[in-house]
C-alpha cells in the first residue's frame, strides 16, 4: 500500500496522515471550499477540493471520492471517524471499485450497525443484554405490553444511529405513547429508519468501552478499556483509560466478552464494543462502533500501539503482530475535547476566529487538533477545536498535568469547554473515582463555573494588586537609597 486517501477533514485526518509518513506512504487529501487553507490539507502529499461547505456536497459524496481515488492512484482509502466511516455502502463501493477500505468489511458493519441486530449476533455468545425487547417495536400496544414486563423507568432507543438521538426516558405507562411517537420521529428525521426498541433504564450507569483488533486471520485480541462516562447531550468530554473502577476480573470478562463480539461478525480492524456498567458492577453489552473512535489517543498512550498503524497493516492482510498476552497497561491516561461551545450555556456552539491560539506542551502532554491561530471554526461541521490528552505513571499524575495543560492552553475568540473540563477534573466525585453518566445533572450548573472564573479573576486581582503595593514599596525604597547615595556622593566630593 504506496498511497491512501484520507475521506475526512480535521485533526483526525492530520492525524491519520502523520502514521501514514512515518510508514513512508503517501496521502490524499479531500477538502471542501471551507477547509481549503486547513492544516490537514497544506500536510498531505497530495489534495483536491471536493465541493462546497456542507458535508452532503463534499465529504459524503462516496462515489466522487472514489473517482478521485482511482485517478490519482491511490491503493485504499481511511475514513477516519464521522462522515462515510460507518457507512456500509461506502465500504462495498469501495471493494467494488478494486481499492481497499481501511476498516471492517461491509458485512460486519451492517450487523453493527444496527443496535437490534448487533444484539441478536452479541446473544450466541451468551454476552450479558440490557432486559427489553427482543427486535423492534411495530405498535404501541406492543410497546406497553412490553414495558409492563421491562419496568420503569426505561428508554426507548432508535435503532439506527447514535449521539443521543431517537432516545427517550419513560418514567411511567402514562407517558409511553408520546414518548414512543417522539422516538419514532426523531429517529425517521436523523437516520431515515423510524424503528425503536425497549431497554430497561440503568440507574447511575457508568459508559465503559473496549477497544478491540483483529486480522483477517481470524485473531481478535482487546486492549483494554476507556471509561466515557462524562458526557452532555449523550455525547462523550472527558474518556480516560484505564477506568478508575474495573477489577482485573471484570476488566477479563468485558474484554473476553468483546472479543467474542467481534466474532459474532468476523470483525477485521479496529472496533469498539460498549457497555454500560451498573452500580453492582454488573455490565450490559450496548452497542459496536465499527470504526476508531475519538477517544482513542488514550489507548494508544498506555498500550504503546499506534491503532492507524494497525489499522493500515490489517487492511494490508498482515497479521496481528502481538497476542493478548503480549498486551499490558502502562501508566494512566486522559482526554478532554474542546468544543467551542459555551459550557455556561447549555453548551451551545461558540463559532467564530481563534483570536489566539497557543497549545500547552512538555512532557505527558499531547495535542490532536486540525486549526491554527487566525483561523475560523467552520459553522457546517462538529464544533470540536482539538483533543487534549495527557499521560502520567498514575491517574493522579494524568489529572494534575492535564490541569496543568489546561492552564496553558491559550483561546482567545471562542468560547470553549477547557474551563468545565478543569471544573470536572478538580470535582471530588472525578478524582475519588465516583461519578457516572448524570455528572452534569447532579454536579453541575452553570453558576458554579461562573463563580469560579469569579473567583479566579478576584485572586488574579488580589495578586496583581500585591505584586503593584511591592513593586511601589520597592521603587520608594530605591528612591530614597538613591537619594541617600547622591548625597553621599555629594558630600564625598565636596570633602
Amino acid at each position: 500500500m504506496n498511497k491512501i486517501l484520507v475521506a475526512n477533514r480535521g485533526e483526525i485526518a492530520l492525524r491519520i496522515m502523520r502514521s501514514c509518513r512515518e510508514m513512508g506512504i503517501k496521502t490524499v487529501a479531500v477538502y471542501s471550499e471551507a477547509d481549503r487553507n486547513a492544516p490537514f490539507v497544506k500536510y498531505a502529499d497530495e489534495a483536491v477540493c471536493i465541493g462546497p461547505p456542507p458535508s452532503n456536497q463534499s465529504y459524503l459524496l462516496g462515489d466522487k471520492i472514489i473517482e478521485i481515488s482511482k485517478q490519482l492512484g491511490v491503493d485504499g482509502i481511511h475514513p477516519g471517524y464521522g462522515f462515510l466511516s460507518e457507512n456500509a455502502s461506502f465500504a462495498a463501493a469501495v471493494k467494488k471499485a478494486g481499492l481497499v477500505f481501511i476498516g471492517p468489511s461491509s458485512e460486519a458493519m451492517n450487523i453493527m450497525g444496527d443496535k437490534l441486530s448487533a444484539k441478536a449476533a452479541a446473544k450466541k455468545y451468551k454476552i450479558p443484554m440490557v432486559p427489553g425487547s427482543d427486535g423492534a417495536i411495530t405498535s404501541v400496544v406492543e410497546g406497553k405490553k412490553i414495558a409492563s414486563l421491562t419496568g420503569f423507568p426505561l428508554l426507548i432507543k432508535a435503532s439506527a444511529g447514535g449521539g443521543g438521538k431517537g432516545m427517550r426516558i419513560v418514567e411511567r405507562i402514562e407517558e409511553f405513547e408520546e414518548q414512543m411517537k417522539l422516538a419514532v420521529n426523531e429517529a425517521t428525521s436523523a437516520f431515515g429508519n423510524g424503528a425503536v426498541f425497549i431497554e430497561r433504564y440503568v440507574a447511575g450507569p457508568r459508559h465503559i468501552e473496549i477497544q478491540i483488533l483483529g486480522d483477517s486471520h481470524g485473531n481478535i485480541v482487546y486492549l483494554f478499556e476507556r471509561e466515557c462516562s462524562i458526557q452532555r447531550r449523550h455525547q462523550k468530554v472527558i474518556e480516560e483509560a484505564p477506568s478508575s473502577v474495573l477489577t482485573p476480573e471484570i476488566r477479563k470478562a468485558m474484554g473476553e466478552c468483546a472479543v467474542n463480539v467481534g466474532k459474532a461478525c468476523n470483525y477485521e480492524g479496529a472496533g469498539t464494543v460498549e457497555f454500560l456498567l451498573d452500580e453492582n458492577k454488573n455490565f450490559y453489552f450496548l452497542e459496536m462502533n465499527t470504526r476508531l473512535q475519538v477517544e482513542h489517543p488514550v489507548t494508544e498512550m498506555i498500550t504503546g500501539i499506534d491503532l492507524v498503524k494497525e489499522q493500515i497493516k490489517v487492511a494490508r492482510g498482515e497479521r496481528l503482530s502481538f497476542t493478548q498476552a503480549d498486551l499490558k497497561i502502562h501508566g494512566h491516561s486522559l482526554e478532554v475535547r474542546v468544543y467551542a461551545e459555551d459550557p455556561c450555556n447549555n453548551f451551545l456552539p461558540d463559532i467564530g476566529k481563534l483570536v489566539t491560539y497557543r497549545r500547552p506542551q512538555g512532557l505527558g502532554v499531547r495535542v490532536d487538533d486540525g486549526f491554527e491561530e487566525g483561523m475560523d471554526i467552520p459553522i457546517y461541521y462538529d464544533p470540536m477545536i482539538s483533543k487534549l490528552i495527557t499521560f502520567g505513571k498514575d491517574r493522579e499524575e494524568a489529572i494534575s498535568r492535564m490541569i496543568r495543560a489546561i492552564d496553558d492552553y491559550k483561546i482567545t475568540g471562542v468560547e470553549t469547554t477547557l474551563s468545565f473540563c478543569k471544573f470536572v477534573l478538580k470535582h471530588k466525585a472525578f478524582t475519588s473515582g465516583y461519578f457516572d453518566t448524570h455528572f452534569i445533572k447532579d454536579h453541575f450548573s452553570p453558576e458554579m463555573l461562573s463563580t469560579e472564573n469569579e473567583d479566579e479573576a478576584i485572586v488574579a486581582a488580589l495578586f496583581g494588586a500585591k505584586l503593584m503595593t511591592e513593586k511601589q514599596v520597592s521603587s520608594k525604597v530605591e528612591n530614597k537609597e538613591s537619594v541617600e547615595s547622591r548625597s553621599k556622593w555629594k558630600a564625598n566630593r565636596l570633602n
